[in-house]
Formats: structure tokens, C-alpha cells, sequence
């Protein structure tokens, strides 16, 4: 794997203004479609499910402009226990995209429903990023770190969080039963995004590690451990777990348990903190693998 160097935007020490997130714009690619990929794939859903437009992503004055969507089970009660799903918060982890939906369209979301849950999933938090593969939306925001409220999406720093955060106020549910944050780890966090986020904030790129396998991030202030530990059972079924490297971490934060790091969700402003959940995970699978197909990866 190449190591982290400098990069090619901005003057080090400096942290980037208008003009080098102007650069950097101009310098991604659409390489898929949205619309094809995930907006499509959800007409077939409504038969069984409600798909809700939640928002609209309005970046560049118009010129990038995408509908959010979410599928709900239909039915909504709340007297029943609620479950939500996020997908492509990163919008250039596919498989987090590919998974979610593959849970609706598979079947699994409606056996779930008719054990008596009620179903949220958002499929593709983040088109732009979806589109040009890209860890950050368009205004070089990390989505995943700009959940700063669970409840006021003024106070969020993201159109893309703020529309997840008002879709969560229009379900009035008081209390979620449980949360996954479906996300990956790839080559590329260490060769080009981390490398690009030390040149944005005008700080030094230090290299670091890729973890080999699958692995969970549990909130520092709600671990439930035995909940991590009962999903890293079940995917263990499926693909590798990721060994912690020779320090006892992984990507420098300490293994508590197989598997399993733990961050604070709330004071990072990640997306799986934006609900007041009982259970919370997120997920991290390595697509990168030799190990590791795309069909492992969305499984």
C-alpha cells in the first residue's frame, strides 16, 4: 500500500479557504449515477414499503441537485420498536449503498416488520460523494462529521446531515430501539482522503494503517459490548474479522473487544450518534481485501 504523502492542494500549514475547496472540487469526477443506482432501484420497493422524498441537496447555486430518499415499512405505529438504517453517509463506500438496499429489496426489512419493528432505512445519505466516489460532499465536508444535533439540523454542517436529522424529527419516535451505520474502511482513506483532510486543516499527514477485515465502532458512552460482540458472531459467518495490529488497536483507537473500537459518537458528530438509541453500531467492512468480494462486502 503506498504511504501517505503531501498533498497537491493548498500551502502546508495552511488550512484551506474558498479558493482550494474550489480546486478540489473541480478536480472529482462523476464516475456512476444515483439516479440509476439507487433511485431506481427503489420504484420497485413500493408495493411493500413507503419511499418518502426527505429533502433535496442543493449545492453551487442548483447546479448539484439531488433528492434524498428513505423507505419506511408501512404501518408506522409507534407503539412498536424502531429501527433505523443509514447508508452512504460516505458516499464512496458502495457497499454501504448496495447493502441497504439489498436489505430492503432481499426480504430481511420485511421480516423484521412482521416481527413487530418498525423499518427506516436511508439508502444513500450522500449522493455527490456517491457519484464521484468521494468521502466528503461537495464543499469538502466530511458528512460523518457534521451531526452535531440530533434534533436541530441549523446547528448540523451539512445539508446531508440536516436533512437526515429533520426525516428523524418527522418520525416522531421518542426513543429508537437500535441504529446501524453502514460504512467502509478502503486503501484510499490512507493514499487520498486522510492525506487530503491533514492538507485541509493545515495540519501534517501521518501515516497510518488499513485494518484487514471487518470490524464495528461502538459509541464510546453506549458500548453494549454484547451487542457488538453479537453482530461480529454473525458476521463472522460471512467474512474475516479484522485483527487488532501489534499495539492492540485499530486505525489507532484501542480493541475493547474482538473486533470492536470504540469512538464518541456525540462529541465527534457522527452519524451514528444522531439518534438516542439503545443499540448502535457502525459497521466497517475492508472491500479492498484479497478476502473480500462485493457480494461479502453488501451481505
Amino acid at each position: 500500500m503506498p504511504s501517505a504523502s503531501a498533498y497537491h492542494i493548498g500551502t502546508p500549514g495552511q488550512k484551506w479557504g474558498s479558493a482550494e475547496v474550489a480546486q478540489w472540487r473541480s478536480e472529482r469526477t462523476k464516475s456512476r449515477s444515483y439516479m440509476d443506482d439507487v433511485v431506481s432501484a427503489l420504484d420497485p420497493l413500493r408495493s411493500s414499503f413507503e419511499v418518502v422524498e426527505y429533502g433535496k441537496l442543493d449545492y453551487d447555486a442548483g447546479a448539484i441537485d439531488h433528492p434524498l430518499f428513505a423507505v419506511k415499512t408501512k404501518d408506522w405505529d409507534h407503539k412498536r420498536p424502531s429501527v433505523l438504517v443509514t447508508g452512504g453517509v460516505h458516499g464512496y463506500e458502495t457497499s454501504g449503498v448496495h447493502g441497504a438496499l439489498r436489505f430492503l429489496s432481499g426480504g430481511e426489512a420485511l421480516n423484521y416488520a412482521a416481527k413487530g419493528l418498525n423499518i427506516l432505512v436511508a439508502p444513500c445519505v450522500s449522493p455527490w460523494g456517491y457519484e464521484h466516489i468521494q468521502r466528503w460532499t461537495s464543499e469538502a465536508v466530511d458528512p460523518n462529521r457534521s451531526f452535531a444535533s440530533r434534533t436541530d439540523p441549523h446547528a448540523c454542517g451539512s445539508q446531508e446531515s440536516a436533512a437526515l436529522v429533520r426525516l428523524l424529527n418527522s418520525c416522531g419516535v421518542e426513543t429508537w430501539a437500535c441504529h446501524v451505520d453502514l460504512h467502509e474502511t478502503t486503501d484510499t482513506d490512507e493514499t487520498e482522503f486522510r492525506v487530503a483532510k491533514a492538507a485541509r486543516d493545515g495540519l501534517t499527514s501521518e501515516p497510518g494503517t488499513i485494518p484487514d477485515g471487518f470490524y464495528l465502532c461502538g459509541d464510546e458512552k453506549n458500548p453494549k459490548l454484547e451487542f457488538q460482540r453479537a453482530v461480529i458472531t454473525g458476521v463472522r459467518k460471512v467474512t474475516h474479522i479484522a485483527p487488532a495490529d501489534p499495539d492492540g488497536t485499530i486505525i489507532g483507537s484501542k480493541v475493547v473487544d474482538e473486533g470492536v473500537i470504540l469512538y464518541d459518537y456525540t462529541a465527534l458528530g457522527l452519524c451514528g450518534g444522531v439518534t438516542n438509541a439503545r443499540f448502535t453500531t457502525t459497521t466497517e467492512v475492508y472491500p479492498d481485501s484479497p478476502k473480500a468480494t462485493d457480494e461479502l462486502c453488501n451481505l
